[in-house]
């Protein structure tokens, strides 16, 4: 999960950005299927986002917005934590909206 927010952070917040997210998520999810769960809420999450904003204007206000929510809340993520905190983390990640 280091890794991923790690590259995350060294992106610009358009939506090319999400779009290779949801590639390293979908080999994240294949290589370390004990985060599948989560690779697959967040690839949904983001996936709503880029569908929203697919071929219309995306003014940078929201795409800096949804990019600084996301980072945010793969930096509370606990890969390692007991599995009732990372249930936790999950739901919690559930509820992440990132369209405005």
């Amino acid at each position: 999960m280091n890794e991923l927010y790690s590259w995350l952070s060294g992106q610009h917040p358009g939506l090319a950005t999400f779009k290779t997210l949801q590639l390293k998520l979908s080999k994240l999810a294949a290589d370390h299927p004990d985060q599948r769960a989560m690779c697959r809420l967040l690839n949904g999450i983001v996936g709503s986002y880029i569908a929203e904003f697919d071929e219309a204007p995306l003014p940078s206000t929201i795409a800096d917005r949804a990019y600084r929510r996301l980072l945010q809340s793969l930096a509370e993520l606990d890969v390692a934590a007991d599995p009732a905190k990372q249930l936790g983390d999950l739901n919690r990640l559930a509820e992440l909206d990132l369209t405005p």
